[in-house]
């Protein structure tokens, strides 16, 4: 099968490589459709080091059982399907606990977390096991149904960590594709007024389509003065999706009493200061974020097929497997918002 493979940073090399055999409890998925992340980009660029080589990236995959393995019931080939990234084996102490991304077993497959590392979707084919498959909606394209995973992360942050309610004051730092996500279900769910805030004009005008009532450039001007201009008793929440720490930081400075903020964004190990005075006073309650769960890969499907959060209107490039160094150099530029790639 064809395949891009992270040889080492920098390195992304396009070749033919074994199709893997399903083994008992695997299935083997034909991928139609799988995005690219900022954590497939940073790994291929060195941003994060946290890599083992070869790499074959890609952890947002959508497409059709080709094989399965021996014990698998639930699919069958030609079952159009929608892959959970990230493994687990369903009975350790924190897979009974429903939490299945502290799995004591994980694995990811072409992600970031566990050490095991299986092989991605910028490839013709995945392998993975049965209990990460979720059956695709008819109703649903491939491209937005590979965006099943980031927008489960989007509703597990908002909705069940942060506990957003109808009527609440939202500010999303950054609207990449994860921002975006955040905003359309914070949109979904309610939200009162709801201020985008991003670098990238281009993101914002995206973001005001999408939804935001307000939106920020802290370019342009004093970003927590314009927030507090425009909720002048200050935000309910607040979700840092960016990843830089200067959008930690400016988090931070928007605190007030009660506010909900959730460390999405970053991944990388920079430090922040707190108040400890001030944070008691505040009782402001952080919350963070990584990863999926069945639960919220249910929701996020949900959310998808009644047309509640519409993936596709964030998807702005599409690039075949063939051309991935294309597909990497649009992620390096900020004229673009989601891209797809279609082995």
């Amino acid at each position: 099968m064809l395949a891009a493979v992270l040889k080492d940073f920098n390195r992304l090399e396009l070749e033919e490589i074994k199709t893997p055999s399903p083994g008992p409890g695997q299935v083997l998925v034909r991928i139609r459709s799988c995005g690219f992340c900022a954590t497939d980009f940073k790994a291929i660029k060195g941003i994060r080091r946290n890599v083992q080589f070869p790499l074959v990236p890609g952890h947002e995959p959508a497409g059709v059982v080709a094989a399965i393995g021996a014990g698998v019931k639930h699919v069958k080939e030609g079952d159009e399907v929608i892959i959970q990234p990230s493994g687990y084996c369903g009975l350790c102490h924190y897979c009974r606990l429903g939490q299945t991304h502290y799995c004591e077993n994980a694995y990811t497959t072409g992600g970031d977390g566990p050490p095991d590392v299986w092989f991605g979707s910028f490839a013709e084919y995945t392998l993975t096991g049965a209990n990460t498959l979720f059956q695709k909606p008819k109703s649903i394209s491939w491209d937005a149904a590979c965006q099943a995973e980031p927008v489960s992360g989007a509703w597990k942050g908002v909705i069940q960590y942060s506990q957003m309610s109808v009527g609440d004051d939202v500010v999303v730092i950054g609207t990449g594709a994860i921002g975006m996500y955040c905003l359309m279900v914070a949109k979904a769910a309610g939200a009162g007024r709801l201020i985008a805030v991003d670098v990238s004009d281009h993101a914002l005008e995206l973001a005001r389509q999408l939804g935001a009532t307000h939106t920020i450039n802290p370019a342009q001007c004093d970003a927590k003065s314009a927030v507090y201009g425009i909720l002048p008793n200050g935000p309910d929440l607040v979700v840092e999706s960016a990843g830089p720490i200067e959008a930690v930081k400016l988090m931070v400075s928007l605190l007030r009493r009660g506010t909900r903020w959730n460390v999405f964004g970053i991944t990388t190990h920079e430090k922040f200061e707190l108040d400890g005075g001030l944070m008691h006073f505040l009782e402001a309650r952080m919350d963070a974020s990584f990863g999926t769960t069945p639960l919220a890969m249910e929701k996020a499907i949900t959310l998808m097929e009644r047309g509640l959060v519409d993936p596709g209107k964030v998807i702005s490039h599409r690039f075949s497997l063939r051309e991935i160094d294309r597909a990497v150099e649009t992620m390096s530029g900020r004229q673009r918002n989601k891209v797809v790639i279609n082995p």
